[in-house]
């Protein structure tokens, strides 16, 4: 699979809905998983590995969460074997500017 493109990965913000498929490599298969929902957060953190060299001694990962339609909250990891489709963009009431007071809600 090829890296996650860089279009995909400035678009997933809060309220878009995507599908994850992760595959975990063995010697003769690969093991495929799908997970779909809505993003909530999309950063880099560190691992907190002893054993990883990299920035400031640790590992930084692609780290997504995700709500599912059920309501459960799952992390995901996204790596070499990562794929993100972008189902649906956020909505506009996501994207837009946060009602700051009473007076900014609609009649």
């Amino acid at each position: 699979m090829p890296p996650m493109d860089d279009a995909i990965r400035k678009n997933l913000r809060p309220g878009v809905r995507v599908r994850v498929v992760q595959q975990i490599p063995a010697r003769h298969y690969a093991w495929a998983a799908d997970v779909t929902g809505t993003v909530v957060e999309y950063e880099q953190q560190e691992t907190g590995s002893w054993f990883a060299h990299s920035k400031n001694d640790r590992l930084w990962l692609d780290r997504l969460q995700i709500r599912k339609e059920d309501g459960e909250l799952t992390t995901l990891n996204l790596d070499d074997y990562s794929r993100v489709e972008i189902l649906t963009d956020a909505p506009a009431a996501a994207t837009g500017p946060a009602k700051k007071n009473e007076s900014d809600l609609p009649l």
